[in-house]
């Protein structure tokens, strides 16, 4: 729809009849607002097209003369103000996009709204609200599952220089928002039945100062602690509604490379956790006889569903890549041949999975104590460090990066490959690869302890100096990607 939409529009409060008059006394002008701070207002559209993929369906509520959500590129675009003029204005300035004049709080108008949408994003709007917990629950009128909820605000700790900013004419004059800090926010979605995925704080330094505010930004804006006290405030959520998925068909995908002696051992102990379960073995140019004992033990237990892939290329992650390109689960499982996480802890991965509980189930080896030599020292260490870096990174909680058990839905593993060019094909091991795509894609990230055993049969694949120093060129490569951007 290429025209402005016009509801009519319920009884307004005093408030937000003081709102709307100002933002339609303000329209006009906020051109030459945006003029006067460009480079903020350039990294906070940047940002946001960090976290919204183009070509998605979205809903900007309080879209103001609409730059942000022309920014973000959807295949659908749907913007909404209480202001008159500033639909007006964005109308005019963005033809292609569906810009509407009504209430975010009213239930009934949003109803009317071409919904379902992939992300709905609140950028300051929720400064405005006279009910922010209602209006946040209103929203799973146009949400799925799969939604994505953008809240986008500024620090309160900004609050004097804001204010200092309107009264020199460096910055467009506001009325009274609401107060809330960053976690204010996140408790509010969480009692609309949003949870909170991931945070970021960004600008440190909101001007670009001959280029200082963009080195301050890159560099130290992104440390842990310093970050904090950056202007702008994000929060992704996902709907808590209706989020289970049943019974799904599931493939356990086995990469096996020299596992002869734990093909037919894991095949026995894999519990049958779902109705339809498939076991997808790919076989990597072993040196013991793994191919031909994978083929025996498909013919010996003829009644269960085992398919053999012989891998072309080389690497754990191409293992990966082939399994999952071959199975036909609509959840997807990774297990490691060498049985180091026990086969019997995978229905946990999968019930984790479609209970709704996480969108990426990914397991953890460093909570419960581990068998002797399942683990050296070292391995260890660095298994710790690493985990808190990219806790940090990811800005979700990660206790161990390493571990080979994951599940997801092939769904989201589609969508992962789809946007695997963004870091690129760089990771030998196959978990970067899962958990890079599965953050970027705001996936909820739940770990599951498992215990973790010494190998009964064959070494382990990994050299830990070699494969070390590729974590550390990951680490820095998600840096890059990630934060200093």
């Amino acid at each position: 729809m290429d025209a402005i939409s016009a509801a009519a529009p319920p009884p307004l409060s005093a408030r937000k009849r003081a709102l709307r008059e100002f933002a339609d006394r303000a329209a006009t002008a906020r051109d030459h607002w945006i003029a006067k701070n460009p480079y903020y207002h350039a990294e906070d559209w940047r940002y946001m097209r960090f976290l919204v993929p183009e070509g998605l369906k979205v809903l900007d509520l309080g879209c103001g003369t609409g730059d942000l959500l022309a920014a973000l590129k959807p295949s659908l675009g749907v913007g909404v103000d209480l202001s008159p003029r500033m639909v007006a204005v964005a109308a005019t300035k963005y033809p292609g996009l569906d810009f509407r004049v009504g209430d975010v709080e009213d239930p009934e108008f949003l109803a009317t709204l071409p919904g379902p949408f992939d992300v709905i994003v609140l950028s300051d709007t929720i400064g405005s609200l006279d009910d922010c917990e209602a209006t946040l629950a209103h929203l799973h009128l146009v949400a799925t599952r799969e939604t994505r909820l953008i809240v986008a605000y500024y620090s309160r700790m900004w609050e004097p220089i804001v204010r200092l900013a309107e009264r020199l004419g460096l910055k467009m004059p506001t009325v009274a928002q609401n107060w809330l800090w960053t976690d204010d926010i996140a408790a509010l979605l969480e009692l609309a039945d949003f949870q909170p995925i991931r945070r970021e704080w960004r600008q440190l330094l909101p001007l670009r100062l001959f280029g200082l505010g963009p080195l301050v930004n890159r560099y130290l804006g992104t440390l842990p602690i310093l970050r904090r006290a950056s202007l702008r405030n994000y929060l992704v959520a996902r709907p808590m509604r209706n989020i289970t998925l049943g019974q799904p068909s599931a493939t356990v995908v086995v990469p096996a490379r020299n596992e002869q002696g734990n093909i037919e051992p894991l095949v026995r102990r894999l519990p049958r956790f779902c109705p339809d379960l498939e076991i997808v073995f790919v076989e990597g140019h072993s040196r013991d006889g793994t191919r031909g004992e994978i083929e025996r033990v498909i013919a010996a237990h003829a009644d269960r569903d085992i398919k053999l892939v012989v891998q072309e290329g080389v690497g754990k992650a191409n293992a990966v890549h082939a399994g999952f390109d071959r199975a036909r689960g609509a959840v997807l499982i990774i297990l490691d041949a060498d049985m180091s996480v026990p086969p019997e802890a995978v229905p946990k991965f999968y019930q984790a999975l479609v209970s709704g509980r996480g969108n990426f189930i990914n397991g953890t080896r460093l909570v419960y104590p581990m068998e002797r030599q399942a683990m050296r020292f070292l391995n260890l260490l660095a298994n710790h460090f690493f985990s808190l870096l990219f806790t940090w990174l990811l800005n979700q909680r990660f206790t161990d990066t390493l571990c080979g058990t994951k599940a997801l839905t092939k769904a989201h593993y589609d969508a992962i490959a789809r946007n695997r060019h963004f870091f690129g094909d760089f990771d030998p091991f196959g978990d970067f690869d899962l958990i890079f795509g599965a953050t970027k894609l705001h996936l909820k990230v739940v770990e599951i302890p498992i215990r973790y055993a010494e190998r009964s049969y064959g070494e382990t694949q990994i050299d830990r100096f070699r494969h070390g120093a590729l974590l550390f060129r990951m680490v820095a490569f998600a840096y890059l990607k990630l934060k200093a951007f």
